[in-house]
């Protein structure tokens, strides 16, 4: 058959689609022109979008040998580091309950009002390797391991509350897709490539996770200004066996913080670790990161009532609907001994619960809990893994699990086995009377790969997340969409993309569509009988709409030259301590400058090395002559001109005017740009800096 034809009908087969139950995808074939899919045996798949259940909405099944196969394919893929969540940071910290919470669980760390637990938690980036920057528009994992006086508690979660896919089934699809190109090697740590929207433009379930990855919330600021999220319904479970659900939340005390697009992009270029150096430094300075855990707690009425399935994991309850209670708070106050000894050997698994912290059978948790155990074992060499000080539980363990490779500690005595007659101590341990007990669930059902109805409405809260951001923040969503776009070459896969945009928000898939010069926008996609329905605006989605209580945390860059006012500079300096900013001195040699009253002082900063987007707001001091010489200094116009671009707040001193116009700031009336005659206006420029950025200023600059 000549290769023209053949490629022919392949394209005319691959384009044939059914839909599934929930909405999700099929590509089917006879086998004539493209071939079955099979597992590694020869077994050919009739069904690879959807896990083997007990029922649409109940447990997976543990003889779904396809999707263990896949799973297990999947998880062993990558020597030596993570095969996802390669790039980490990790510190120790503590849990402080806050109340008694016995009544709703029986897990003893929520016992006792005031009691601490010791932990490790783990902040990374997804798609990057080891090796990437922290600036990558990615998810982020926030994954907490609490060393409870029961067991390891393991809230392995991310920085967004949905996921991109219902089924664990297709986890492996999502990573091969957003990962570097396999015949190429490249694009790596990003999304902005051919295979990844394809992917995505045929799953319309990943609809709303792609509103909140193409959102801000993205490209964090700090980890110490981003939210955390479990991301399932999880249960709880009191001493009575009472269940009730929950969805646990991590709310940063220093509030909600991103960056912009262009200037993540300038941060990887000076400061690839941007986000590890900023937590490393606020703990070595005693500035300890805080977030508050909170809990979404819910009956099966209210389950049964809301509009969407609590099994969904690309599906969320807005916190308007259901409110935030905090129970406790992390407190990280200690920096790793050793890297490798601790962030990257600790392993996470989501089956590490405690007596109280139960499972639901959402699919995507499911298929989590056999993932993780099989990934761990794999990258640590073994099933031993728990032997290692980082992943070891703080409370006494007892078992019969013996010899394999790096075993540490093996069962002394002569049982290895039970039941057995011997006496203690040589019995060795025995069954709890109040070990861990799962929820008693009644399920029911026809075993089989399906998907319940209750899951295919994959617009509304995509709809919801988008209407609930600011007219900024949505402009934000709309070009990360088109630059994503713009590096897909294929262009159908910018039309499917785009038609998904329409069940989502007219303006934004005409505004997506204008910016890659679409000459016509495509139909909208097929919506497979779900109906979408319009959902009250959740102002708990936006960033903006929820600004820090202080500037405290935040970082000023002074750029600082010889002839600078001594006194303008100690005001800074004075205000900046007692507002809980760190300041970093810059200047055109890191030896220092000399200020006004002949003292000199060394800088943190050589200017080429210390560009502005690396601080929140800046301040630019020099004198006349000092001035003149860095006018057509490339740094030092950029420190001006990217400070100005990025919206950020500048306070400057009189004769630091030439550079501000020599950098292109004709405007000098813009009211983010605060002149520091005398030391009394720095109070007023720090009020303003609460703010974070003068966003006014956005449009005029990028538009």
């Amino acid at each position: 058959m000549p290769a023209g034809k053949a490629k022919k009908s392949k394209k005319q087969a691959t384009q044939i689609a059914e839909f599934g139950n929930g909405g999700e995808t099929h590509q089917r074939t006879d086998g004539s022109v493209v071939p079955r899919m099979t597992t590694q045996q020869g077994v050919p798949i009739a069904d690879d979008q959807n896990s083997l259940k007990i029922g649409t909405r109940g447990p997976t099944a543990l003889q779904d040998f396809v999707m263990r196969e896949k799973i297990f394919h999947f998880d062993h893929e990558r020597i030596p580091e993570r095969v996802v969540h390669a790039r980490g940071f990790g510190a120790h910290g503590y849990f402080e309950n806050y109340e008694d919470l016995s009544d709703l669980t029986r897990a003893s760390l929520f016992s006792v009002a005031g009691k601490k637990t010791p932990l490790f938690t783990r902040f990374s980036t997804v798609a990057g390797n080891a090796g990437s920057f922290d600036l990558a528009r990615d998810v982020r994992g926030f994954a907490v391991k609490m060393y409870t006086d029961e067991g390891n508690w393991d809230l392995v979660g991310n920085n967004i509350p949905v996921f991109f896919i219902q089924d664990a089934m297709k986890f492996p699809d999502l990573v091969h897709a957003a990962k570097a190109e396999p015949d190429r090697g490249f694009p790596q740590a990003q999304t902005a490539h051919d295979n990844f929207w394809d992917f995505i433009s045929l799953m319309p379930e990943s609809m709303h996770m792609i509103m909140w990855t193409m959102s801000d919330r993205a490209i964090p600021r700090s980890f110490r200004t981003m939210e955390g999220f479990g991301v399932h319904t999880f249960r709880l479970v009191n001493a009575q066996g009472k269940s009730t659900y929950v969805k646990f939340h991590w709310k940063p005390k220093a509030g909600l913080q991103s960056v912009l697009w262009n200037e993540a992009l300038k941060i990887n270029g000076a400061d690839p670790d941007f986000h590890r150096r900023d937590l490393w430094d606020a703990i070595q300075a005693g500035d300890y990161p805080e977030w508050e855990l909170g809990m979404q707690l819910f009956d099966d009425d209210f389950a049964d009532q809301f509009d969407f399935d609590v099994l969904d994991a690309t599906k969320l309850i807005p916190e308007e609907i259901l409110p935030v209670r905090r129970v406790g708070r992390m407190v990280l106050d200690r920096c790793v001994d050793n890297f490798f000894a601790e962030t990257e050997q600790v392993a996470f698994c989501t089956q590490n619960v405690v007596p109280g912290i139960d499972f639901t059978n959402d699919p995507l948790l499911q298929g989590r809990n056999f993932s993780y155990l099989d990934t761990q074992t794999k990258r640590l060499g073994g099933p031993n893994f728990t032997h290692i000080p980082i992943n070891a539980p703080r409370c006494p363990m007892h078992h019969f699990q013996q010899d394999g490779h790096m075993a540490m500690h093996n069962p002394v005595g002569r049982a290895n086995y039970e039941p057995n007659s011997w006496d203690a101590p040589a019995a060795g341990p025995r069954e709890s009377t109040d070990g861990y007990t799962h929820f008693a669930a009644e399920e029911s059902g026809t075993m089989g790969r399906a998907r319940s109805d209750s899951f295919k409405d994959h617009y509304s809260q995509a709809r919801q997340f988008y209407l609930s951001q600011t007219a900024i923040e949505q402009g934000h969503i709309r070009d990360a969409l088109a630059f994503e776009l713009s590096k897909v070459k294929t262009v159908a896969i910018r039309e499917r993309t785009v038609s998904h945009l329409l069940h989502i928000d007219k303006d934004l898939a005409s505004g997506v569509a204008t910016k890659l010069g679409m000459a016509k926008m495509p139909d909208a996609a097929v919506t497979n009988g779900a109906e979408i329905v319009d959902l009250d605006p959740s102002p708990a989605l936006s960033i903006l709409q929820n600004p820090p209580a202080s500037i405290s945390g935040r970082k000023l860059g002074i750029f600082a030259m010889d002839g600078c006012d001594m006194k303008i500079l100690d005001a800074l300096q004075n205000q900046a301590k007692q507002s809980g900013v760190t300041v970093e001195l810059i200047a055109p040699e890191v030896g220092g400058f000399v200020c006004s009253d002949g003292m000199k002082h060394e800088a943190d900063q050589k200017i080429d090395g210390g560009p502005s987007v690396l601080y929140d707001f800046v301040a630019i001091l020099g004198s006349e002559q000092s001035v003149e010489r860095m006018c057509a200094h490339a740094p030092a116009k950029d420190f001006v001109s990217d400070a100005f671009a990025h919206c950020k707040f500048i306070g400057f001193s009189k004769s630091v005017t030439k550079l501000l116009e020599a950098a292109g700031l004709d405007d000098l009336s813009d009211e983010g740009l605060y002149p520091l005659a005398k030391a009394d206006n720095v109070k007023k420029f720090f009020e303003a800096c609460r703010a974070l950025r003068h966003w006014d200023r956005e449009s005029r600059v990028f538009d």
